[in-house]
């Protein structure tokens, strides 16, 4: 499926999120109540034309230069300036004129609401796997809400914003995944490749390219199975599974891949803005404020190499090697309900 298509179907039949003919591109997710304060700071037409699959607001923005990957008309991009606050930048790239047109109408309107003394947001015609005009190690995180499914050039993405994130930075994206490869028919679809499905990739085949590009350890943060309510669609895409899931994926020195045990230990202090009493770094990791984990050297070089390291008490280094730790994770890494699997808090990895 090529570019052209994608923007014909995001900037001419697409025109409110009511469009779309499946719940794939849509948030089932309810924000919390920090985040639904935010979003009653973005204007509705903006809103009304949201086409997302995920929360895209990771923690501590404060100050921070942020891209959002295709960010449409706004929506999580006006949401992310207000977490950037005054001395914070947020980049917004996307192809769609037609989106983008209502995304500058709207800037100063966002900048006022928020309070902010400027302008805090810049927008970007052009495309995800081509960000020449944004510097080598010059971001601190990249977002993206189910746009990275749409390219035909996935690789090319991932080494585009391991190209751009500072050292110790993040991409924190929610999008679409598939149990196995689409066939060509589906891929070839324009109505299931704009609506979100048959660009998924094999989730197996997302960590392969993450890998490639460097990011050598993705965690996954939450997920939950898509249904596809239109029956004719259904069929052309049957028996795939789909779901929605959010991931991070850092750029730092020294990841393995696999989780090793050098007997180090972390604990939480707080002050993470809206993750006072409980932050959760991925779905197996989740510190409660006072509380010692051990963690794997991973997830150690996650908090003391990152922007979180002042929130944080460290105890140990990497001189000794216990091996690798035991059970942590699966293979597969989704389920078939609507809850993210338990939450693991004794510090597997």
């Amino acid at each position: 499926m090529n570019l052209e298509s994608v923007q014909k179907y995001y900037g001419k039949k697409l025109k409110k999120s009511a469009d779309l003919q499946t719940s794939a591109c849509s948030t089932a997710d309810v924000p919390p109540a920090w985040l639904q304060a935010l979003l009653r700071k973005v204007h509705p037409e903006v809103l009304e034309r949201y086409y997302g699959c995920g929360l895209v607001a990771p923690e501590h923005l404060d100050g921070c230069t942020i891209v959002d990957l295709g960010c449409g008309t706004g929506r999580d991009l006006f949401v992310l300036a207000q977490m950037a606050g005054p001395r914070g930048r947020v980049i917004g790239v996307d192809m769609t004129g037609e989106q983008l047109a209502v995304a500058l109408r709207y800037q100063q309107w966002h900048a006022d609401k928020a309070c902010l003394p400027q302008i805090n947001t810049e927008l970007v015609h052009g495309y995800i796997e081509d960000l020449s005009g944004i510097a080598g190690d010059s971001v601190d995180v990249v977002v993206s809400n189910c746009v990275i499914n749409l390219s035909p050039d996935k690789a090319q993405v991932f080494q585009e914003v391991f190209r751009i994130l500072k050292p110790g930075g993040e991409i924190y994206f929610s999008d679409v995944y598939a149990d196995r490869r689409i066939p060509r028919a589906a891929r070839d679809n324009e109505v299931l490749w704009g609506e979100c499905l048959s660009g998924a990739l094999y989730w197996n085949d997302f960590y392969d390219l993450a890998k490639s590009a460097g990011f050598v350890d993705p965690r996954l943060v939450r997920h939950r199975p898509l249904k596809i309510n239109n029956e004719d669609l259904q069929q052309l895409l049957a028996p795939a599974r789909f779901w929605s899931a959010t991931y991070r994926l850092w750029k730092l020195e020294g990841l393995e891949t696999i989780c090793e045990d050098y007997g180090q230990v972390v604990r939480y202090q707080g002050g993470i803005p809206y993750s006072e009493a409980v932050f959760v770094l991925d779905n197996h990791h989740v510190f409660e404020k006072g509380q010692a984990i051990k963690v794997c050297g991973n997830t150690w070089r996650m908090l003391a190499d990152s922007r979180f390291a002042p929130f944080f008490e460290f105890w140990g280094d990497f001189s000794i090697h216990f091996g690798a730790f035991v059970d942590c994770g699966a293979s597969f890494p989704f389920t078939q309900d609507n809850t993210a699997p338990p939450v693991d808090t004794t510090g597997c990895c």
